[in-house]
């Protein structure tokens, strides 16, 4: 009988899913420093999830540049939906290294083709003027909610005929740990404000390095966008009523915060249309520290149901 993997094991998972490995060629010595592998999710299945993606091709951007600039900002495109299974190269252009800045762009690529095309700025640290406009909103703490995963298990108690490897793959353990504020969307009907409050965390302690932070935070900044765009329509992915794909992902790092604590994700969708959603994100600290800005357009298309 198969055992359940400990939070420890998936998060241990998910630390060596987004460790990119250069590539070494023939013979070590002959390692690539703009070269890099990310290794596919063990199991996986379909299509590969775009935060993994973003997140591997930042840890391969962040290996080229010298530890004391660190990222700042990183703009995303998806340019074809990745496969489980391959490996996926990522190669750096070192396109700028200055005394502040640099910048590097990676192409995330499947068997020669191209998935994903990648920006990322750094920048040494530096003390400058400050000012935080917007104060974190007053919610429930994540303390007092229900996890995501109890609210699938009782959507999933609601519908009819459901098979094994819908629930299976609904059910799936994660590492990452999401309490959302609000019922989750495909849950109910009715339309809504396209506002959505969700506290996330790592399911147990990161090791103390704080570029995988960076990437841990832009992986879960890709989970909680997209959905905020058919709110106000009353639709659901989970109900298979909507059609949605991340075409762009924006991060911006503005101050640094650990993965494995309680963060807050606010987003919104001000504007959907012509068959794209745009959707925003902030991110806070449990005492109100703005620590990333986050934005991210895909398409949205009410799916057509056919006999």
């Amino acid at each position: 009988m198969n055992q359940s993997p400990t939070a420890e094991d998936l998060v241990a998972s998910l630390v060596r899913l987004l460790t990119v490995q250069p590539d070494i060629g023939s013979a070590p010595e002959s390692a690539d420093p703009d070269h890099f592998t990310g290794d596919p999710q063990i199991g996986g299945v379909g299509r590969v999830f775009g935060g993994q993606v973003i997140a591997q091709a930042l840890q391969a951007a962040q290996r080229s540049v010298p530890e004391e600039k660190v990222a700042h900002s990183l703009h995303a495109y998806f340019l074809r939906g990745g496969q489980e299974g391959p490996a996926i190269d990522y190669s750096i252009a070192r396109d700028f290294d200055g005394r502040s800045f640099a910048n590097r762009r990676v192409v995330a690529s499947q068997n020669g083709t191209p998935i994903l095309n990648l920006t990322a700025s750094f920048q040494k640290p530096e003390s400058g003027l400050e000012h935080q406009e917007f104060p974190m909103p007053d919610v429930t703490g994540p303390e007092e909610l229900k996890s995501d995963m109890e609210q699938r298990q009782t959507f999933l108690d609601m519908i009819p005929n459901v098979t094994e490897d819908q629930r299976r793959m609904v059910l799936r353990p994660r590492p990452i740990e999401m309490r959302t504020v609000e019922p989750l969307h495909w849950m109910n009907k009715e339309p809504r404000q396209a506002r959505t409050h969700t506290w996330v965390r790592t399911v147990a302690p990161l090791p103390d390095d704080p570029a995988l932070h960076r990437a841990v935070i832009a992986y879960a900044s890709d989970l909680t966008l997209l959905g905020n765009s058919i709110l106000p329509h009353g639709l659901s992915m989970m109900r298979e009523e909507v059609n949605v794909i991340s075409l762009d992902h924006v991060v911006w790092y503005h101050s640094p915060a650990r993965a494995d604590d309680w963060l807050l994700h606010v987003t919104d969708s001000p504007w959907t249309g012509g068959g794209r959603g745009f959707n925003r994100g902030s991110l806070y600290t449990r005492d109100g520290t703005l620590v990333a800005s986050i934005a991210q357009e895909g398409v949205v298309r009410r799916r057509i149901k056919r006999d």
